[in-house]
């Protein structure tokens, strides 16, 4: 099976037109519970369509482990959280690869203000500090990870998670992610 780009280019070979660009599709609907947002997709979940695909990433992973699903799905499932009031989707639906490969112009966070204002969820949680300080608009070193005390949009509450890319691992820590399943099950323990 012939992958959609080749694998092997430097991250910096990211100039094919937008089109040939694989990209992930949103998994959304209104009152989700929450909504994970990344940047953009890795390079794996481009290849593969599906979030968080590559096997180092913690995100399935630590989802069942914090019992954020009723069972712990495998990422080719990632459609089927929406059944249990989670959703997807990344500020960059053109671009893939790594956070600081990826041109400013790839993000566009005035759609995604657009989304979370239309679907209503009740939190969205940033999988990274960078996805969370474009859409914040601060730097990532003024971006304190767990739930945000200011946000752009009163409708929801906002969470900033350690990236769970394998990529990441220097900066992972569970507790963030802790919290944000603590809130989920405080605001509403019938979730399934």
């Amino acid at each position: 099976m012939e992958a959609a780009f080749d694998t092997s280019l430097s991250p910096h070979a990211l100039s094919q037109p937008a089109e040939a660009v694989p990209r992930l599709p949103d998994v959304l609907r209104d009152n989700l519970d929450v909504i994970f947002v990344g940047t953009a997709a890795g390079r794996r979940s481009a290849e593969l369509g599906i979030y968080y695909a590559h096997s180092g990433n913690y995100f399935w992973r630590t989802l069942w482990q914090l019992g954020l699903t009723p069972r712990r799905f495998a990422p080719r499932d990632f459609a089927k959280l929406r059944d249990v009031g989670i959703g997807f989707t990344d500020l960059s639906k053109s671009a893939c690869g790594m956070d600081h490969y990826i041109a400013p112009g790839e993000f566009d966070v005035t759609a995604f203000d657009a989304k979370i204002r239309q679907l209503q969820p009740r939190a969205i949680a940033f999988t990274s500090k960078k996805a969370a300080s474009l859409w914040l608009r601060r730097r990532t070193d003024r971006i304190a990870y767990g739930r945000q005390k200011r946000r752009s949009i009163d409708t929801c509450e906002v969470f900033v998670l350690p990236s769970p890319s394998a990529a990441a691992r220097r900066y992972w820590k569970i507790e963030p992610w802790r919290d944000l399943a603590d809130w989920l099950r405080a605001t509403k323990p019938w979730r399934f």
